[in-house]
């Protein structure tokens, strides 16, 4: 395909974590070109002075967000701040562009709930329109929707890991979710607790039960079908990326047929691995849009062990929302995001 006839699409806030891995994607995705970037910090200078790894690949000069509406994009990635995501999306949705949003601004249905946990929203109105992005159990309402709302790195690992049983009436107690993931999650500014000698051989817990995530990990699983709100504790790994999440899930009665519940979910799907009772590990899924998946049975005491891991940065964040740019635009799913894993 020839670079003119690619689709043009627009990043919002291109200079974060979040951002330049969506530049890694987009910049050898063969059916699309990056179109327009935006920075705040960084605006007026190109890309690939920013981030040296993209010379030669992205050169793109950064502008001010705003600056998108005068630019081509059919798609728009807004890989913005929680709240500062929300007026770009509508004035984006406006203008008849299809949006991704990898903020939080539209993964809550209930403004309510939004507020307590983020703040005043910015376009109440478009969040019962948005659709969440987790490909593997939304792939039809994606395709027809002008908004996605992507999903949380901690959210997409667990959620992966817990809605076969959700689906299948196992979750109708508290699930409770250990999940640790690399500094990349906390976002590129400086903050002290994620300078290097904080981090090096250290783990620690934070945000113990009062993460924004789990409003929506409680969202989502109640969608699938779980009855009861979940208990989530992160952690932060030293590690750059990835994250490695295990779930127990108390079950009432008699085993339940693990193996062939994740096998319905997920055989057929490009981006799941299973492992069924080996443990993931990051490396495995480090760089890649894949999820690996493993689970244990525990008769002592009644519990199904669910493990999955992903890259934060990928399946977590940008490689999903490319996922899903591709079924916004009648790809293959996979178009773009086959790499195996950076090993070691």
């Amino acid at each position: 395909m020839s670079a003119a006839s690619r689709v043009p699409v627009a990043v919002l806030g291109a200079t974060g974590y979040t951002g330049v891995e969506l530049l890694r994607l987009l910049a050898r995705h063969p059916a699309v070109r990056v179109a327009f970037l935006s920075s705040e910090q960084h605006r007026g200078r190109r890309a690939s002075e920013v981030y040296p790894f993209l010379t030669g690949v992205v050169d793109d000069v950064l502008a001010a967000p705003e600056g998108f509406a005068d630019q081509p994009g059919d798609i728009v990635f807004t890989a913005l701040p929680h709240g500062a995501a929300a007026p770009l999306v509508a004035a984006a949705l406006a203008r008849g562009r299809r949006v991704i949003d990898l903020s939080a601004d539209f993964r809550l249905r209930d403004p309510a709930t939004y507020a307590r946990w983020y703040g005043e929203h910015g376009a109440p109105e478009l969040l019962r329109e948005a659709v969440y992005g987790l490909v593997e159990w939304r792939r039809e309402e994606i395709r027809r929707t002008r908004l996605v709302a992507n999903p949380g790195c901690y959210t997409t690992t667990a959620l992966l890991g817990l809605l076969p049983l959700a689906r299948a009436g196992l979750c109708a107690e508290p699930v409770v979710i250990d999940a640790a993931s690399g500094t990349t999650g906390a976002g590129r500014s400086a903050k002290v607790e994620q300078l290097f000698a904080e981090v090096n051989e250290n783990f620690r817990a934070y945000g113990v039960g009062n993460h924004r995530h789990r409003p929506e990990l409680d969202q989502e699983l109640a969608w699938g079908g779980a009855t009861a709100p979940c208990v989530f504790t992160p952690h932060l790994l030293p590690a750059s990326r990835g994250i490695l999440a295990t779930m127990y899930v108390r079950v009432r009665g008699a085993r339940p047929p693990l193996d062939e519940l994740f096998a319905a979910a997920y055989a057929q799907e490009p981006f799941v691995v299973l492992r069924g009772t080996t443990p993931p590990e990051l490396r495995e899924v480090r760089g890649t849009n894949r999820c690996a998946i493993g689970w244990h049975w525990d008769a002592g005491t009644g519990h199904a062990i669910v493990m999955s891991a992903t890259d934060n940065l990928v399946k977590g964040a940008a490689g999903q929302a490319v996922q899903s740019m591709n079924l916004l635009l009648g790809l293959p799913e996979t178009t773009g995001l086959e790499a195996p894993a950076l090993v070691p």
